[in-house]
């Protein structure tokens, strides 16, 4: 499918400006649907939860409406199994505090050293206070990809849980959760996905991952700064909340005590709409609906098109320069097993400086560790300043793409 890129760029009023975005996966810009949504929530419907004046039930249909098309976009099978927080982080620890009551000191959990920390530090935490042991499931430093060979072997019958991302926000790699997600399963484990920087670039369907969570944040695609968390109802149904005696004792409500943020969440329908409205210009197949919005599976569809020329652009112009170590997946026959998010690093120079040259130019990359310090302790970066990332979403061009590779040539020239 081929997407009219300059249409969807006019949707984007921060693309007015002179300046390249490539710190996407730290958090993308957002559509006029997102700003709309959230302006229109505060001057028109601003109220706390279910009071019996307009303004509130205004308010409430809101968030229903906002949970629903979250649900359909994730293709959850109740809009129920939808939780709102401040971030995926957050949302992690309060899962993690749910689950503490049930541990003993035999149970075990299998984390990855390719994950952001935020899907790490709540299991290692809660299994040290408890007594549990933790095993690493280690990456191919050559590739950036997950050790497979060494996960079955980690499972056993005292696994509790297991932790990993569908694609990393360090290196780009897309793990093959699917599969994890089975094994973990059969062995009588429960597992999240870390879906936040998949979410901007892939289809999400929980159901057929049979994920028993999944987490996402809205400002990865396009929405505002507010976490999502899927949970199987049953799984939502027996865990313990911790909350306050009024708040509701069933799910989303006792997960979700204490006032929500509420113009985050009209933004993130914002957000949901921009890209249904994208897949309505970008049908798939007419004779063949899926049991889901098919509007999203569209969006995805134009997307993951457009982005893997991209990928294979932007490889190809940071490899044409010298002295760049491309870190995880670079042959174009696997580029369906990453994400447009391309970390490298420079011979001879720190990230930081790199970064800090190309923003003076109007080019934004992030530089350090993202939060994924397994990764960079993993590779032997982390005392070296980290890695340089660049990530490209759907609003992103070749020609930015070209203006990377020349500002990247006149830094290290000295031009």
């Amino acid at each position: 499918m081929s997407l009219d890129l300059s249409s969807y760029r006019a949707h984007f009023p921060a693309l007015a400006k002179d300046a390249v975005y490539f710190d996407n996966p730290g958090g993308t810009q957002v559509p006029q649907q997102t700003i709309d949504r959230m302006v229109n929530y505060l001057i028109e419907t601003n109220a706390n939860h279910e009071g019996a004046f307009p303004t509130s039930q205004a308010s409430d249909r809101m968030i229903d409406d906002s949970r629903q098309t979250m649900a359909d976009f994730l293709n959850a099978g109740h809009p129920q199994e939808i939780i709102f927080g401040p971030n995926m982080t957050s949302l992690a620890f309060k899962l993690s505090r749910s689950l503490a009551g049930e541990l003993t000191p035999q149970d075990e959990f299998i984390v990855t050293r390719l994950d952001h920390d935020a899907n790490i530090a709540p299991w290692t935490i809660i299994a040290a206070e408890r007594g549990c042991k933790v095993h690493w499931l280690d990456f191919d430093v050559e590739d950036c990809t997950l050790r497979l060979d060494q996960y079955e072997g980690l499972l056993n019958e005292r696994t509790k849980f297991v932790a990993v991302g569908y694609a990393s926000n360090a290196v780009g790699t897309i793990n093959p959760v699917r599969q994890m997600v089975k094994l973990a399963h059969e062995a009588g484990a429960m597992c999240l996905v870390d879906a936040v920087q998949y979410a901007p670039h892939g289809l999400i369907d929980v159901r057929d991952l049979d994920c028993d969570f999944l987490a996402v944040s809205a400002y990865k695609f396009f929405g505002p700064h507010i976490g999502v968390l899927y949970g199987k109802q049953e799984q939502l149904e027996r865990l313990k909340a911790y909350k306050v005696r009024p708040a509701p004792s069933r799910p989303p409500g006792k997960f979700e005590t204490g006032t929500q943020n509420h113009e985050g969440i009209a933004g993130a329908l914002g957000a949901l709409e921009y890209l249904a409205a994208l897949g309505e210009a970008h049908p798939r197949d007419v004779d063949n609906p899926t049991r889901r919005d098919a509007r999203f599976e569209h969006a995805m569809g134009a997307i993951q098109s457009y982005e893997s020329k991209l990928t294979k652009t932007l490889i190809e112009t940071l490899s044409a320069i010298p002295g760049v170590r491309i870190w995880g997946i670079t042959d174009e026959h696997d580029f369906d097993q990453r994400v447009p998010t391309v970390s490298f690093t420079l011979e001879g120079w720190h990230p930081r400086d790199i970064a800090a040259a190309l923003g003076k130019r109007g080019i934004y990359v992030w530089d350090g560790n993202y939060y994924a310090l397994a990764v960079t302790e993993r590779l032997g970066l982390e005392e070296r300043g980290g890695m340089l990332r660049v990530g490209l979403v759907h609003y992103n061009t070749m020609e930015e793409i070209g203006k990377l590779g020349n500002a990247l040539e006149d830094i290290t020239t000295g031009s």
